[in-house]
């Protein structure tokens, strides 16, 4: 028997791609947290902060472009399964060289949501990045990342 750890799911028996069969797994309700950030120059943080960006106000379009993504990692993301998603919370915290980004999904199904989570922080960053590169040539997305991921039983009544 193959150790797990050597073991790639999203494989089959004959080396070909497949998508994992979850239908005998239990629902649960699913959470996690993936973070990255957008390292800027402090001149364009500085143009976020005053709203003085020519696109407009970057963090909400962001925000809504990571709550967008989150719900379309299935299309995105060959191999995830299409989730309903409970939750999902899009976050920046604004630093004085990078903007800091949070993202957080739930669902109540048989797999978990970091894969929209991961997105959800991308598609914000790379909005972010969209709206900015005209002022910031030098912009960096770093450090994108599963901060945390639960799944606690259903208590069915």
């Amino acid at each position: 028997m193959k150790n797990k750890s050597q073991h790639f799911s999203h494989l089959d028996k004959q080396g070909k791609a497949s998508m994992v069969d979850v239908s005998s797994k239990p629902d649960q309700v699913r959470r996690a947290t993936a973070t990255g950030r957008l390292v800027c120059q402090a001149a364009t943080i500085r143009l976020l902060r005053q709203k003085a960006l020519k696109k407009g106000d970057a963090l909400t379009v962001a925000q809504i472009a990571g709550i967008q993504a989150a719900k379309q990692c299935a299309t995105l993301i060959p191999l995830c399964h299409p989730l309903p998603l409970d939750h999902v919370r899009v976050e920046f915290t604004v630093k004085a060289g990078h903007i800091a980004i949070t993202a957080t999904t739930a669902t109540t199904g048989k797999t978990g949501v970091e894969m929209e989570a991961l997105t959800a922080v991308s598609a914000a960053a790379l909005t972010l990045y969209d709206m900015m590169k005209a002022v910031d040539k030098t912009m960096r997305i770093e450090a994108v990342k599963v901060a945390s991921k639960t799944k606690e039983t259903t208590h069915q009544h």
